[in-house]
């Protein structure tokens, strides 16, 4: 396979029409991983339609707040007193993603991340679509140890400087979706674009801590704009293959999904299933596009045998519930 690959990577191919004219690959440092955590440093590099590099452009952000953990990304307080606001840096950013593919490792993280700052600046960043690289080589069969980058970047010789840098890592991740974008050209593999939906909730409380400076003591006053109705129907149990959900199962998503999460889980609402945000025992159904993923809600999941279908399965199945019993 690896052979085969790296054939296909260099060898001359027609390219495949259906592929996108362009990419933006996308790496950000942040203050942690949760969705009131903001952006410390973002580095953007513009590849054209085969994946040559054309330009790059590197930031610092400045978080009004506590930097997080430093010994990761190593940007102090000190270093980002003066560095620009989001809203500063957000049209010279949106340049360089304006009518191109969203590329980055983990790709799900690195766009919500983007979207809520995009949002608390009253504003939308000019993605329609993102790709996982994560994804593409589970596409491509890459025979890799696991989904880090620097596994990734192993694999095709590309080599790390600065871990943990975003100008590095997307230096990095650039050279080696190249030779990963050639060979899926060449094997005709269909890539595993995701549509990117504006993020409109958000919650975005302060951190305080001892490199905290005095505006990580203000609130911004965001916070989540709806919360979803409980379900009213009894749970039926579990989902059982090859029969139709049924009002009241409960139905947990992990993952990343073309269609934007939230607006899958409306749709399940109005369907009249009971949307679960962890993964227990009494769970009906798992919704994932990567079983393989080791994820948590996977992995428990498997413990408890709760019945797993993707995406294109649960939308099919979407539209035949049948509806809660009467008794």
């Amino acid at each position: 396979m690896l052979e085969d690959l790296t054939t296909a990577a260099s060898s001359p191919t027609a390219w495949p029409a259906a592929y996108p004219r362009g990419y933006a690959v996308v790496d950000v440092e942040t203050t942690g991983l949760a969705r009131d955590d903001r952006i410390i440093s973002a580095a953007v590099y513009r590849l054209d339609a085969r994946g040559e590099v054309e330009d790059h452009w590197y930031t610092v952000v400045n978080p009004e707040r506590d930097p997080g953990p430093v010994w990761i990304h190593g940007l102090t307080s000190e270093v980002l007193e003066g560095a620009p606001l989001f809203r500063d840096v957000a049209e010279e950013f949106a340049t360089r993603l304006e009518g191109r593919v969203l590329v980055a490792h983990n790709a799900v993280f690195d766009w919500q991340m983007i979207a809520r700052e995009y949002a608390r600046a009253r504003s939308e960043a000019p993605v329609k679509q993102r790709l996982c690289t994560i994804a593409l080589s589970k596409e491509l069969g890459l025979p890799l140890p696991n989904h880090k980058l620097e596994s990734l970047a192993a694999h095709f010789g590309v080599v790390q400087r600065r871990a943990h840098h975003a100008l590095d890592d997307a230096r990095v991740l650039a050279e080696a979706f190249r030779p990963s974008l050639r060979a899926a050209a060449a094997s005709g593999v269909r890539l595993p674009l995701h549509e990117c939906r504006p993020l409109t909730e958000w919650a975005d409380r302060p951190r305080t801590g001892q490199q905290a400076g005095p505006a990580a003591n203000r609130s911004t006053g965001w916070r989540p704009s709806r919360r979803r109705p409980a379900c009213p129907y009894p749970n039926p149990g579990r989902y059982e293959p090859g029969k139709r959900l049924k009002q009241g199962m409960r139905v947990a998503f992990s993952g990343d999904t073309s269609v934007e999460r939230e607006l899958l889980e409306d749709r399940a609402t109005e369907a009249g299933l009971h949307v679960a945000t962890s993964l227990s025992r009494l769970t009906s159904l798992l919704v994932t596009n990567d079983p393989d993923s080791g994820t948590s809600k996977v992995v428990k999941a498997r413990q408890y045998g709760t019945p797993v279908v993707d995406e294109a399965a649960f939308g099919q199945l979407l539209g035949n519930v049948e509806p809660a019993s009467d008794d």
